[in-house]
């Protein structure tokens, strides 16, 4: 048995954290294109590029990551003016390639990609996207160093974010996979899967390519990273579920890929490490939501009283069961009553309340699928479960919201938390793509 499927609850290590598991930090900041304060213009939220923003690190934390914490912001801004500016001063500095260096480009790649996520710079890409993708692709495919070719990978997945198209990704996706099998990096490898995940999603992949990428992100997740050369490394491992789980937010019918994927999930249980079992327990509970669908027209209601179908709290439409989606449920149950329940003293104590909240969410759904994340079975005055909890609001008083009821919700915001990291509510208010995102379960881009 791998190091990495050591039970939890005998023999977990300590979990790393995110600095510890980059293996360089973040690119000093370009004094001679830094945005500087302005009294004009509209403001969007600043944001350094931090040792969390770094190349090595995976930079979302998702099932660690309080979501509550994205209503409190920092709140600090800079006027867009001076943001699009920097955003056409890196962009002709990356496009540049003769007259810059290896540690320029690092830069410019970094400044744009913090750009990238507090603008949605969607009109000053089109005017640049001929020139600027091809001159990325070459610090993906030859970067001088492995800090230049992360950032190329980070900036391309925020392009696809902003502004996305089919023939983007026809022109891209292939060299970014080709890095997750065939770099030696191990730091390369895990910003290529992230990244692929962004392009498949946004770049509208054809369901037979998000199909062979899951297969080969479930090798990644069985093996514990072994199968690219990576064994037992749990930042990788985390990065191939969180992958899989976008990716498989855009299948329709996951009927034959899910005995083979829960296999692999349910092993992954037993990690050592609290990031892969988090992302395990949410694709978990992902995949049985997924084996109930609506009830068609001339399908009988659940009988009164019955637990086996139907809306979680009584309200919406009707929900039937197509198939099981894990053959032995009880010891299921078991494995996650215990994980909602950890006291091991080896794991910090952020890393048992993530390990308790996921947990009980996943628990949740286990037993009765058609309850999403963060439901509560309270009664309200009308004598209805409140249902789920999890709200994320934009635009103060007024703006919109959303609760996120199911997981494929959830876990496209964990993928958008990770891409747009500080910069998520900016895009939320702003960008239609990651909206829809959101809104509609399968729909694809509009050219």
């Amino acid at each position: 048995m791998h190091d990495l499927r050591k039970q939890v609850l005998l023999e977990s290590g300590k979990t790393q954290s995110r600095k510890q598991r980059s293996k360089q930090g973040t690119p000093a900041a370009s004094s001679a294109g830094s945005p500087t304060p302005s009294r004009s213009g509209s403001r969007v939220p600043s944001r350094n590029v931090s040792d969390d923003e770094s190349e090595g690190s995976d930079a979302s934390a998702w099932g660690t990551t309080s979501l509550e914490d994205l209503q409190h912001e920092e709140d600090s801004h800079t006027p867009a003016d001076v943001v699009i500016t920097d955003l056409y001063q890196r962009i002709d500095a990356i496009c540049d390639r003769k007259r810059s260096s290896a540690e320029g480009r690092e830069i410019a790649l970094a400044g744009l990609g913090v750009d990238l996520q507090r603008y949605v710079a969607k009109a000053e890409l089109g005017r640049k996207v001929d020139e600027l993708v091809p001159a990325i692709m070459k610090s993906i495919k030859a970067g001088q160093t492995e800090k230049e070719t992360v950032q190329a990978l980070k900036v391309l997945a925020l392009i696809f974010v902003t502004a996305p198209s089919e023939a983007l990704y026809t022109t891209t996706a292939r060299t970014v996979q080709s890095l997750i099998t065939d770099s030696p990096e191990p730091t390369i490898k895990h910003a290529a899967i992230q990244a692929f995940g962004t392009i498949a999603f946004f770049g509208d992949a054809p369901e037979d390519d998000i199909e062979e990428s899951m297969d080969l992100l479930l090798e990644i997740i069985s093996s514990d990273g072994s199968s690219i050369d990576c064994p037992d490394n749990a930042s990788i491992v985390t990065a191939a579920l969180q992958t899989w789980g976008l990716l498989a937010t855009k299948v329709q019918d996951l009927e034959d890929i899910t005995e083979v994927a829960m296999e692999a999930f349910t092993d992954q249980l037993q990690s050592s490490d609290a990031e892969v079992q988090i992302a395990t327990g949410e694709n978990i509970a992902f995949l049985f939501e997924r084996s109930y669908t609506e009830a068609e027209e001339d399908e009988a209601p659940p009988s009164p009283g019955s637990d086996s179908s139907g809306h979680a709290n009584g309200d919406g439409p009707h929900m039937i069961q197509r198939y099981t989606a894990h053959r032995h449920p009880e010891e299921l149950i078991s494995q996650l009553e215990a994980l909602a329940q950890v006291s091991s003293k080896r794991l910090s104590k952020k890393s048992r309340r993530a390990l308790h909240q996921t947990f009980s969410d996943v628990l949740a759904t286990v037993e009765k699928p058609t309850r999403g994340p963060r439901y509560s079975k309270a009664l309200d005055e009308d004598g209805r479960e409140y249902g789920s909890r999890l709200n994320v609001a934009v635009g103060g008083k007024g703006g919109r919201s959303w609760v996120i009821d199911k997981w494929w919700m959830y876990l496209r915001l964990g993928a958008l938390r990770t891409v747009l990291q500080g910069g998520l509510l900016v895009h939320l208010e702003g960008n239609e793509g990651v909206r829809d995102a959101l809104e509609q379960e399968f729909a694809g881009i509009e050219e």
